[in-house]
C-alpha cells in the first residue's frame, strides 16, 4: 500500500510538471498589443531590436535598381520615419513575419515574397499605425507624427 501511495504522488507530480524538452517556444506570428502600445514600450522594444538587426541593404538596392525584376519572387517595402521618435514596424503576411526597428528621421526596409497581402502596423510617437496592403511590386511609405 505504501508503495502504491509513493508511485502515485511521484505521477501527480510528474503530470503537474509542464516542461519542454527540446520543443520550439510557441509565439504569435502576429502582432498584438498587450501593453497598451505606449512609447516606453516601443522604444523598450525598438532598443532590444537595433542590437541584432540586420538590415537587407543589398537586396533591397538590387530590387531598386532592377525595377521590380518580373523574374524576382521577391520585392521590397520601405519605410521612412519622418517622426522625431524610434519605431518599430511589424510586417506580417502568410507565412513571414518581421519586425523592423526605424528610428526617428530614418528609412527601414526589408525583402517580402510578391503578391501576397501584408499587415503593416507600429507605433509612431503614440499613434498606431495600421494598413494591409497588396504588394505586387516594390512599395514605399512614408510616416509622420
Amino acid at each position: 500500500m505504501k508503495k502504491l501511495l509513493v508511485l502515485t504522488g511521484i505521477s501527480l507530480i510528474l503530470t503537474s510538471c509542464s516542461a519542454n524538452y527540446g520543443g520550439y517556444p510557441i509565439r504569435n506570428p502576429y502582432p498584438t498589443n498587450n501593453s497598451g502600445g505606449s512609447a516606453a514600450n516601443t522604444a523598450r522594444e525598438y532598443n532590444e531590436l537595433i542590437k541584432t538587426y540586420k538590415p537587407e541593404t543589398a537586396e533591397v538596392l538590387s530590387d531598386l535598381l532592377n525595377d521590380d525584376d518580373p523574374g524576382n519572387p521577391r520585392t521590397s517595402i520601405s519605410v521612412e520615419n519622418k517622426s522625431s521618435c524610434n519605431m518599430v514596424l511589424t510586417v506580417s503576411g502568410n507565412g513571414f513575419f518581421k519586425k523592423i526597428p526605424i528610428g526617428a528621421g530614418k528609412i527601414g526596409y526589408t525583402m517580402v515574397p510578391k503578391n501576397q497581402n501584408y499587415r503593416l502596423s507600429g507605433m509612431v510617437c503614440n499613434s498606431s499605425y495600421q494598413s494591409t496592403k497588396y504588394i505586387t511590386s516594390s512599395y514605399s511609405i512614408t510616416l509622420r507624427n
